[in-house]
């Protein structure tokens, strides 16, 4: 029968996998199973070590590749689970702006899916087995914790916990529940696990986002037990174990298996254990205070809660072993201490101290410390720990010495907080302990501390709230007598801090020394809670690593914030500051302001602790750190950059910060600017931001002016925001997309304030390969005058309404059935613009209304004003667009009247100002349509005058009429502009076409790694009639080294027509012309495709409407549809009769001044003298890319001579130009 043959069949091919895993395990001993994942690579290439919830020699997992290492969703439910995952083209809502790892859009991590459920719903990622670990083991990992949603996170968002080989589970791991949107760094402290084990990673959820739990780089760090070293003993100071490999003698006898085969705990006759899994032993549990000790198990505290009780034991790392636990009891803290002692022991000297070894584990806010005390004759503290250490179970030792009978007294202090608690177990005694059967009257017990003088908040806040400044007396701060008391060790590991105090030479500082922890972690100290601060704070200190060796060892400064958690170091050193006693340095690191209460941590590891090497800490003190204390600044927000922030800071709760670069400024040419790297590989997250100090409000509204860069295929936003004394914020400004590596003006208006507020510049880490700068800054108290552009996005740039009804500034989302659905700017339904309605009921027909623009200053250069407009359905009004001088008549420079469709149009005008200032003026005239409407967007103002449709672009005043598109579903890169000359991170043509030199400017999508091969950028053409016969020119640059792909279409209706596809081209710029032929109206779009390497540049681009490649006329005479623009060609002219006799006047005047007030130095000193550089003029700025820069004739160029049109095959529509 078929099952009986089928049944046959799977036992063969059962059997025949047998034997090929045993074949395997016995021609490959390193792949035997045993051998698997035991954090050792056996075999010489760590095969043994793939897909071990890590891979290879660095034990470590970055979800990069194609595999995840190895680990499993096993949620229970489809509607919320784990899975691999990249961040997506476009800055998402909902989790993670990168993975870790690489910090780009193309890098991978694991994230959960969107929950919304009425009941929580679990998600389970479960790890391969591994085999048994060692007591230092510990997993780092990057973890993503956000409340995108603002719904709650919940009690358990994320959590782990260890599976053992029996499924008993024992939570190991649980992270603060706090939101924050970025990548944190965790320790979970897996320990001695003695049988093959799984790790398992828990969210549990009703509601999130996408992504808003996630983990990221996983590496396991001192797992492996002690393996044998061929050939080799174990040093004298040293014990081996029986199945190989060596450990300490500190590590003998001490309650904890580091052999992994108990050889150390073996031969300890006389030592005392208790371990509590059967009772209290011979210790104590009465106390004078209500509040008691227990003992009990995880399994009896909860299972269901995991922020009650430690999680596991520290005896066999599980939830059914039993500890002692003390917490705030149900119904609240009547006492917040809690005692139990030891029997009476005998007294003890110097050679003979009685040892004792506990494991403590001080979690959560509850934790307040524990202390070990002395009651004989007299009560007195020999060791304390204070505050809380973490999910850890962390091992500690004491000595005592005294000369009577004593009993050995643990005291815990608890607070009555939110969760956690302190357990201990594994107490371990010396023979030196001698249990005494004397019985002796013990001192009182001492009375508890007073209470603190001020509200916790109020201590180490920075201020003096106290008598005798008692509250900030012990914060860490040095100048007080009590001050360095402050600083309480956290060290787990093998090495801590001390405090060293010599009143006879009052000599104090802080040194690192051996500790009696088993983690391979740094030595760790940390002052109580401080703060808030203020933007000027600043710790000083004093630090010295000395010795003989080479390399003393490492020591950095860190916050650890209340909210945030740990924080990226602010301050390292590594090496050596002398020999002798005297080598100390000074430092001077800044904290800056800090909205929540925060922790200071200095962290170090000594390579190696003796006498011949030292790490120290000295003279520490804080400056300017209380939170009302701003630094006064004579320029206020107003800033160059040259001599730092000014009046600016850095906003710590964000992602990154903003950096002084040398040498790219606007102010010089050659000095500083602040700058984010959104290339570089070290920066995480998405938000960067700089914020002013406190403003005072005023009698009216401000202008906030600045040089801005916003430059690179894939770079982000920048912002311009305000926040005023409730902490809310307002969008003012707000660019991007490529710009070019040239500087632009930027003109945003600040309305009145009635109370204190701040300005901040925001850098939106959207895309990964680019550069936000800006520099030259200055808040001025007047109107704004015209932007040199303005997209509408978030404010009106100064433009105000006026006539019949008012224009409006909407969205698509906000838009209903009249108005554009997406804006020009952005391509989306987010994106902004002005509107006006222009139906008969609304605008009657011959009724006007006007958009106009703030004043601007007058120059004697002409300039194009350019803009986006959206007029649909029949009769939807006339648009005439004006320039108004402030005297005088205004000149219409543009004119149209016709339903041009659902698209964004190109329009543009000359300004011919002859040096008076002027407005702009937008102005609409209804006639009588239904439900119609006028759009504006994306206005420009560049300089030197328009190019009309036949003209050539150079690219050295800008982009012309081109664009980026910035619709993400159509492309996720940008061309960018930029020159040679002031390239300084991408590899670019050596020249450009135009110009010939490094100084000309050029299109281009560079090869970067920050960016993934195979994204595309379109660039797009406005808008063009139907044509018989359209010559497209231009020149391209693609070297044989450049895998990029360069494509050119015709886009109607949506769709895209290939015209052509550019081959290899290999060298230098390449020209090609391209008949274009649509019976539709369309668009021009070149399509670059980033590769892997090599650079894609365009260059002089040009098309001729109407007229073919062969110079032939194809669509013949027709009346014209263009709008009108005659009105700009007359308005110089006008402007200059009315202005022939001021101009007279004025030239008379400055002849006269000229010989008045002539210099009596050298003329050509004059240049170098320190008035021709001082300060910084953000008025005279001319955005003229071609400044200082003669463009030659084109035969000059040697490309440019000797043309030969290249016959074309038939099929292929190309032309190419050699």
């Amino acid at each position: 029968m078929w099952w009986k043959r089928t049944g046959i069949l799977q036992m063969r091919t059962t059997a025949l996998i047998l034997a090929l895993i045993l074949h395997l395990g016995a021609s490959h001993p390193c792949l035997s199973p045993e051998r698997r994942c035991d954090f050792v690579c056996d075999c010489s290439d760590c095969n043994d070590e793939q897909d071990c919830g890590y891979s290879g020699q660095g034990f470590q997992c970055n979800f990069e590749g194609t595999g995840i290492c190895g680990w499993k969703d096993q949620s229970l439910n489809a509607a919320y689970k784990w899975e691999r995952r990249q961040r997506g083209d476009t800055l998402p809502d909902s989790g993670p702006s990168s993975d870790f790892t690489t910090g780009t859009s193309a890098g991978w991590f694991l994230g959960v899916t969107e929950v919304k459920s009425a009941v929580v719903k679990t998600a389970v990622l479960v790890s391969p087995k591994m085999q048994e670990s060692s007591p230092t083991c510990r997993l780092r990992l990057r973890y993503f914790l956000w409340d995108s949603g603002e719904t709650g996170l919940g009690s358990s968002p994320l959590l782990a916990s260890v599976l053992h080989q029996d499924s008993e589970k024992a939570v190991v791991w649980r992270p603060e529940a706090t939101s924050v949107r970025g990548w944190r760094e965790a320790t979970v402290f897996l320990g001695r696990i003695t049988t093959p084990f799984q790790i398992q990673l828990y969210s549990d959820r009703l509601e999130g986002g996408r992504g808003d739990v996630a983990v990221d780089q996983l590496e396991f760090l001192d797992c492996a037990l002690p393996f044998p070293l061929p050939g080799k003993e174990c040093p004298a100071e040293m014990l081996e174990c029986q199945r190989g490999g060596c450990v300490h003698q500190r590590q003998v006898c001490d309650g904890t298996d580091d052999c992994g085969d108990w050889t150390d705990e073996e031969n300890c006759e006389g030592y005392r254990r208790c371990d509590f899994e059967n009772d209290v032993c011979d210790w104590d549990l009465r106390s004078l205070s209500k509040l008691k000790w227990v003992r009990t198990s995880q399994e009896n505290i909860s299972i269901t809660d995991p922020l009650k009780g430690p999680g596991r034991d520290h005896s066999i790392n599980s939830a059914s072993g039993h500890f002692l636990y003390v917490t705030v009891p149900d119904g609240g803290l009547k006492h917040d201490w809690a005692a139990f002692q030891s029997p009476y022991l005998e007294p003890t000297n110097m050679t003979h101290p009685c040892k004792m070894i506990m494991y403590t584990h001080q979690f959560g806010p509850r934790s307040g410390g524990l202390s070990v005390l002395v009651a004989s004759k007299t009560i007195s503290p020999v060791w304390e720990r204070g505050g809380a250490l973490g999910d850890v179970w962390v091992k500690a030792e004491v000595e005592i010495v005294n000369n009577s009978t004593f009993q050995i007294v643990i005291m815990a202090a608890v607070r009555e907080l939110a969760y956690g608690g302190i357990a201990i177990d594994n107490i371990v005694l010396s023979p030196e302990c001698r249990r005494s059967n004397e019985s002796v009257s013990l001192a009182n017990f001492p009375k508890p501390p007073k209470n603190p003088c001020t509200v916790p908040e109020k201590m180490c806040d920075f201020h003096t709230d106290c008598l005798g400044a008692q509250d900030e007396a012990m914060c860490g701060d040095f100048s007080y007598s009590k001050g360095s008391s402050g600083w309480t060790d956290t060290s787990i590991g093998s090495q801590g801090w001390v405090l060293h105090q010599n009143s006879t030479a009052k000599e104090e500082y802080l040194y690192v020394a051996k500790a009696s922890g088993q983690q391979l972690t740094e030595a760790q100290t940390r002052t109580p809670l401080l703060g808030p601060s203020g933007p000027a704070c600043t710790i000083q200190f004093d630090f010295a690593l000395t010795g003989n060796p080479a390399h003393i060892g490492d020591l950095s400064i860190r916050v650890i914030d209340s909210m945030l958690g740990v924080q990226p170091k602010l301050w390292e050193f590594s090496g050596k500051t002398g020999i002798g006693e005297a080598e100390w340095q000074p430092a001077h690191v800044a904290i800056g302001a800090r909205k929540h209460r925060f922790q200071l941590g200095f962290e170090s590891r000594a390579v190696k602790l003796c006498p011949c090497a030292k790490i120290k800490v000295k003279n520490i003190h804080f400056t300017g750190c209380h939170a009302d204390y701003f630094p006064s600044s004579s320029t206020a927000p107003s800033c160059n950059f040259e001599d730092g922030l000014c009046g600016w800071h850095q906003d710590n709760s964000d992602n990154f910060d903003w950096t002084l670069l040398d040498g790219m400024d606007h102010t010089i040419g050659i000095g500083k600017s602040l700058v984010v790297d959104m290339w570089s590989s070290s920066l995480r997250g998405a938000f960067g931001r700089l914020l002013s100090l406190p403003l005072l409000p005023g009698q009216k509204g401000h202008c906030l002016t600045f040089f801005y860069k916003i430059y690179g295929p894939n770079t982000g936003a920048l912002n311009v925001k305000l926040f005023d004394a409730h902490g809310y914020e307002k969008l003012l400004w707000t660019h991007s997309g490529a710009h070019g590596n040239i500087w632009h003006e930027a003109h945003c208006p600040v309305p009145h304030q009635f109370t204190t507020y701040q300005l901040m510049f925001e850098a939106v880490r959207s895309g990964f390969d680019g550069q936000v700068a800006i520099d030259d800054v200055t808040l001025v108290d007047r109107p704004c005058s015209v932007p040199r552009m303005c997209s509408f996005e978030g404010q009106q740039c100064g433009y105000t309404s006026s006539g019949h009804v008012y224009w409006v500034l909407r969205n698509g989302h906000t838009a209903t059935a009249t108005g554009p659905k997406t804006d020009h700017t952005l391509e989306t339904e987010l994106g902004f613009y002005m509107l006006v309605k222009t139906g008969k009921n609304v605008l009657p027909a011959g009724v006007t209304t006007t958009l106009t623009s703030p004043v601007r200053q007058g120059t004697d250069k002409t300039e194009c004003i350019n803009f986006w407009y959206h007029m649909t359905s029949e009769n939807p009004g006339s648009l005439s667009v004006y320039m108004k001088p402030v005297e005088g008549k205004r000149v219409n420079i543009f004119t149209d009247s016709l339903n041009q469709g659902d698209v964004w149009r190109h329009g543009n005008g000359n300004i011919s100002s002859n040096i008076m200032d002027w407005q702009l003026q937008f102005e609409v005239t209804g006639r009588g349509g239904k439900d119609t409407h006028v759009a504006i967007d994306d206005i420009f103002l560049s300089a030197g005058p328009c190019e009309n449709r036949g003209s050539k672009c150079t690219l050295e005043r800008g982009m012309c009429t081109w664009s980026n598109t910035q619709n993400v579903k159509r492309d996720n890169l940008d061309w960018d502009l930029t020159s040679h000359e002031k390239e300084m991170h991408y590899f670019t043509p050596s020249e450009d076409h135009s110009l010939g030199t490094e100084k000309g400017h050029f299109l281009f999508i560079p090869s970067s790694n920050r960016t993934a091969a195979n994204q595309n950028a379109q660039l797009l053409s406005p808008h063009l009639p139907p044509t018989k016969g359209t010559c497209l020119k231009f020149w391209a640059y693609k070297p044989y080294s450049s895998d990029s792909q360069l494509k050119v279409w015709t886009l109607t209706g949506g769709l895209l027509k290939e015209q052509l596809e550019v081959k290899d081209l290999g060298g230098p710029w390449r020209r090609f012309d391209i008949d274009i032929v649509s019976t539709e109206e369309y668009q021009i779009v070149f399509e670059g495709t980033k590769g892997a390497f090599g650079v894609l540049a365009l260059d002089d681009i040009e098309y001729t409407v109407g007229v073919n490649c062969a110079k032939k006329v194809t669509d013949g005479a027709t009346t014209s549809t263009e709008p009108s623009n005659a009105g700009g060609i007359a308005a110089s002219v006008i402007v200059v009769l009315l202005l022939i006799g001021t101009l007279t006047a004025l030239l008379i005047y400055y002849i006269r001044t000229q010989m008045r007030f002539r210099p009596l130095t050298d003329p050509s000193s004059s240049s170098s003298s320190p008035e021709a550089h001082t300060g910084f003029s953000n008025d005279t700025y001319e955005g003229d890319l071609t400044a200082d820069v003669r463009i030659p004739p084109a035969q000059n160029h040697p490309m440019a001579v000797g043309f030969n049109n290249v016959s074309v095959f038939a099929g292929v529509r190309e032309r190419e130009v050699a």
